[in-house]
């Protein structure tokens, strides 16, 4: 009996050491960047997929041109991404400094997008509210924080002290800029109030938080906490829609502005999708002696979903090459 025992052993022993050991990952391929590279050239070279770069280029925050990156800058090349490291600060003075090993590159950070509740939105043009605000105290045409107002919501509308709603202004229809057709209305949040008192058919509040002056004619959402975190979220299609207003108003926009979108969550967008603003570019007929069915789009900016509703949706402008406008087009481009 012990020797068998003992031969078991043995063969445990003899197996665990030929299994390979999986404890360790991988270390990156590291890779220099030279004149000339591109993220397209770097998705088509590493992973045999030049439309791959949308989702290198979200991926890494600090390249801001896709088509411009800097040499000398390393790059670790995993099997399923690649990250590039920020251009090291030039030194001083004129050395010739070996360059590092190579070492393994710590865990990347989920991005993420922070989103105020100031936001605006488009809304449907069918929509209904859930009240209006009616009056304010001493009929002032504009409050703001800790002031009274009126709404004509009341008990028959299930309405009770304690309830808590988001004020919001409807501005300006919006039409689709290639088919004009009426999507909704361009929306800006006010604030929010709580109600105090509550009557039959109206109920008086208090405005707990105020973005912008709020007045009669503001009308009422059921509130929830529109302050959030969004992640980058891998796309699960390809979308190609169009920027159909701006929140300020203005035709052109540039990073850190916001845009309203004609995608939404019937088309598949999802909070977190990143987006690129595109156009195309036409060749010089004078130069053509072939037909050419087109040419390469010309990529001027990025977009991060922030918000979505049924057919529209919000998005921040993260990155922009050059101005962007309302009207231009909009690819979501699905991980391959």
């Amino acid at each position: 009996m012990k020797k068998l025992v003992a031969v078991c052993l043995l063969a445990m022993v003899a197996l665990c050491a030929a299994a390979p050991a999986h404890a360790t990952p991988a270390e990156p391929t590291i890779y220099v960047i030279q004149q000339g590279d591109t993220l397209w050239g770097l998705s088509e070279r590493f992973f045999n997929d030049p439309n791959y770069w949308p989702n290198l280029w979200a991926r890494n925050q600090q390249v801001t041109n896709p088509h411009l990156l800097f040499p000398g800058q390393r790059v670790r090349v995993y099997p399923d991404r690649i990250e590039i490291e920020p251009a090291p600060p030039r030194p001083a003075v004129s050395e010739s400094v070996p360059p590092p090993a190579p070492a393994a590159a710590a865990a990347t950070k989920e991005k993420t997008y922070s989103v105020s509740g100031s936001e605006g939105f488009l809304l449907d043009r069918d929509f209904k509210p859930a009240g209006v605000i009616i009056s304010s105290n001493q009929n002032h045409q504009i409050v703001g924080e800790d002031d009274i107002v009126y709404t004509d919501l009341g008990k028959v509308h299930g309405a009770k002290v304690g309830d808590r709603f988001l004020v919001f202004r409807k501005l300006n229809a919006v039409s689709h800029p290639v088919t004009n057709v009426i999507l909704g209305y361009r929306v800006i949040p006010l604030g929010s109030i709580q109600l105090s008192e509550v009557e039959g058919k109206a109920s008086k509040a208090l405005i707990t938080e105020s973005f912008q002056e709020i007045g009669p004619g503001a009308f009422l959402l059921p509130y929830r906490d529109r302050r959030k975190e969004v992640p980058l979220k891998a796309a699960g299609t390809d979308l190609v829609g169009y920027i159909v207003e701006t929140q300020t108003g203005y035709r052109a926009i540039a990073a850190g502005d916001l845009a309203f979108l004609d995608l939404g969550t019937a088309n598949g967008l999802e909070p977190g999708n990143y987006l690129y603003v595109v156009r195309d570019i036409q060749p010089d007929q004078q130069y053509v002696s072939a037909p050419i069915d087109k040419l390469p789009v010309d990529v001027v900016g990025a977009l991060v979903v922030v918000e979505t509703a049924a057919n529209t949706s919000t998005a921040l402008v993260v990155k922009s090459i050059d101005t962007i406008y309302r009207g231009d087009r909009v690819e979501l481009k699905k991980n391959r």
